[in-house]
């Protein structure tokens, strides 16, 4: 079963409603989302609780509750749901809270103008105006003691207010309830920020999409009615409906919505592009190939919606914690009322109001909310950043890791080879014709002539090389290939041939200049293809590729050692190659590993620190699964999404230090807040025991409290990322 839930505040909320489920027989498999207001529960067939009983249970203790579908959309906040919208529609005047505290807001006034004018009734105007406003929190709080939530904040406040009342002190009695109902609509805004993120996710994807059919005829449908292979037009300056491919066209589009890229993208027929995406200059016709439940959008709103639903370790921590914390509190402030008057003769009604006003300090709305408020708001500008972390536990582990372990290829580098050097010989001499552009043109167009046509990634690398050089390719003839060893062709009536350097030397003749070129370029890391004609077994010349370095492989490993992180290269590819890029980016390396060898080598690096695997998220998900946090460099791939830990939407290797900056920044807040909202408390309860500060002082430092914290925790949606190098490293190719 799945309802929407409205007005939770703040985590303890969650507890409350927990708490009650759980005494319900039937009911089992009770899951609450704070951020995204859902519930999701059990209930056994033929059990005495009903579903009317449910939702009762939840009204009951104050909470709007109506059904979830969830047709609509994947994830839990459906911008198209009246239900769930028409809450954040309102203004806060507008809300059950807000209308309470205007209400209460106009009860104080005419009970302080009331007493004014009739001086003698006025503890009995102020006794009303108490009355009135506590009876809904007296009520929630009596709720909650059946439900089995016997120390909330609700019953300590009203414990509190109706004890001043009882002492004489109705003036101040009023302006607590007053205080406190602020201090909850401040709760509720607070959470409705927090809250923000995702429904401003939910809608980057448009509502309608222009279907083709086969006649070319186009109309307007819901964007959730697409069907995979269905084939949408997409306009200038429209947002893509659908995940797919482009058919037809080509245009920029903006993808900073999905993959936080700021620069558009050049894209055509072929490429794939997300839904949201904002197309800028170009007309396009794209294949549907995800439905909008199962779109990248909606898959990033489902990963941020369970992040936020499972909790980290310190929020675990707290919450724990805050259980013994409350009832250990009632039970001092009880012997602080009854010690002093009976041990040391002391005034009952000045113990009596100290006691009450203690009750007041001590709620652990602020330390509760500490954790969860800065969880949130570090999920939420990760996912804006690219950086999609599932959950509060990984975001925590990521910034304690001293090691981080990367696979080579995808990962520190592009994982597609490119041409680096094209070399011709000469006839007469063998000798390399280092500035003959002609000669390397004829050899590159030869090359890529005898390997038109193979889809292995070094043809495909060579062929796009020729092309982007605009070289005229000639006609290749007769073409085959030994598998494993070469492929050949005939051209210009030549037999031509292109194998490895391993393959040539038995086929053809090489010479000693030839060789030693040869070595060179394998000794730089490149794989190396030879060109020679089969008759008379002369070399031609050498193509040399190389998966090169991503563009801020350099500046992204700098970053991470400047933070104090060992960096670290684990391929399966040969030692020269590795070796050769580890130099250039200055990092530790281990090569031609098999997948268990690299699960070895991590167990080993750990020796009891934290370590972090980046990978593709596909042949590295056992490594990824072994390392204290998996992240995948995935561009928003379903595997990487499915695999790791965190998925860098970007795959940039930059993100990984603004990975752990993130995380760092998030535990610095959540311990700033933590001790804020006891060291507040502590100098208010010594304060309060001495008799310096009331019970309305004590309301104003819990509601202040809460307020800071939560306004401290949305501080985290200015990060900026890691900090810049001071001194950038040179990039040597």
């Amino acid at each position: 079963m799945k309802y929407h839930i409205e007005g939770m505040d703040c985590a303890s909320c969650i507890g409350k409603i927990e708490t009650a489920l759980k005494r319900m027989p039937g009911v089992s498999d009770v899951e609450l989302n704070f951020a995204t207001e859902t519930l999701e529960l059990n209930l056994a067939p033929g059990a005495p609780t009903q579903a009317s009983d449910i939702e009762k249970t939840i009204k009951s203790l104050g909470f709007g509750i109506s059904a979830n579908t969830g047709q609509q959309t994947v994830s839990a906040i459906d911008i198209d749901s009246d239900n769930q919208m028409a809450p954040q529609d309102k203004r806060w005047w507008q809300t059950q809270k807000g209308k309470q505290v205007v209400g209460l807001g106009i009860l104080m006034g005419s009970a302080y103008a009331l007493s004014l004018l009739f001086p003698a009734y006025g503890i009995w105007v102020f006794a009303i105006a108490v009355i009135v406003g506590v009876f809904p929190f007296a009520r929630k709080a009596l709720a909650l003691a059946k439900t089995g939530s016997f120390f909330s904040i609700e019953t300590l406040m009203s414990v509190a207010v109706l004890g001043a009342l009882i002492i004489g002190e109705a003036e101040e009695a009023a302006a607590v309830v007053f205080l406190f109902s602020i201090g909850e609509l401040f709760e509720s805004i607070a959470a409705d920020r927090a809250r923000a993120g995702i429904r401003a996710l939910s809608s980057l994807v448009p509502k309608s999409a222009i279907l083709l059919d086969a006649q070319g005829g186009q109309r307007n449908v819901p964007a959730t009615s697409l069907q995979v292979n269905d084939l949408v037009l997409v306009r200038p300056g429209d947002r893509v409906s659908a995940d797919g491919s482009i058919v037809q066209g080509a245009s920029s589009l903006d993808d900073s919505p999905v993959t936080g890229e700021s620069v558009p993208v050049a894209k055509t027929m072929g490429d794939n592009v997300f839904a949201g995406s904002i197309n800028i200059d170009g007309v396009l016709q794209v294949r549907v190939e995800k439905t909008a439940a199962d779109n990248t959008i909606s898959r990033i709103i489902e990963l941020v919606e369970q992040a936020q639903a499972s909790k980290a370790p310190t929020a675990r921590f707290i919450e724990k914690f805050s259980r013994y914390y409350t009832p250990a509190v009632m039970a001092i402030a009880a012997l602080i009322i009854i010690i002093p008057p009976l041990a040391m003769g002391g005034d009952w009604s000045t113990w009596l109001y100290r006691g009450l006003a203690l009750l007041l300090i001590a709620c652990p709305c602020a330390l509760v909310l500490s954790t969860p408020a800065a969880i949130a708001s570090g999920l939420a500008v990760g996912a804006r950043r690219g950086l999609l972390i599932k959950g509060g536990s990984a975001l925590e582990t990521i910034g304690q890791v001293k090691t981080v372990a990367f696979d080579k290829t995808g990962t520190l580098t592009e994982g597609k080879p490119r041409v680096t050097d094209v070399v011709a010989f000469t006839q007469e001499d063998s000798s390399i014709q280092g500035q003959n552009s002609q000669g390397q043109d004829e050899i590159l167009a030869l090359f890529a002539s005898v390997e038109t046509g193979s889809s292995h990634p070094l043809a495909e690398a060579i062929v796009s090389h020729a092309e982007a050089a605009k070289v005229f390719i000639p006609v290749a003839f007769n073409a085959s290939a030994t598998a494993g060893k070469a492929v050949h062709a005939t051209v210009a009536e030549r037999a031509l041939a292109i194998g490895s350097p391993v393959y040539a030397a038995d086929e053809a003749l090489i010479s000693s200049t030839q060789q030693a070129q040869i070595e060179a370029l394998q000794n730089e890391g490149k794989t190396v293809s030879v060109l020679f004609d089969e008759q008379n077994r002369e070399v031609l010349g050498l193509i040399a590729l190389r998966d090169e370095l991503r563009d801020d492989a350099h500046e992204g490993v700098a970053q991470l050692k400047a933070m104090g992180v060992r960096s670290v290269m684990l391929t399966g590819d040969n030692r020269l190659t590795a070796q050769a890029l580890a130099s250039n980016l200055d990092v530790e390396w281990e090569a031609e590993l098999l997948p268990e060898d690299k699960l070895r080598l991590l167990n080993e690096m750990k020796n009891n620190r934290k370590i972090a695997m980046v990978g593709d998220g596909i042949n590295d998900a056992p490594a990824l699964a072994t390392a204290d946090v998996g992240i995948a460099m995935g561009g928003g791939t379903d595997v990487a999404i499915e695999t790791a830990d965190i998925a860098l939407l970007k795959s940039r290797v930059t993100d990984m230090a603004h990975l752990i900056a993130l995380s760092r920044a998030t535990m610095r807040n959540i311990h700033q807040n933590v001790i804020f909202a006891l060291g507040l408390k502590g100098v208010f309860l010594i304060t309060t025991i001495f008799g310096i500060t009331g019970l309305w002082i004590a309301v104003l430092a819990d509601a202040g409290a809460t307020v800071i914290v939560t306004l401290n925790a949305l501080r985290l949606l200015r990060f900026k990322g890691a900090p810049p190098l001071v001194n950038p490293p040179k990039v040597v190719k």
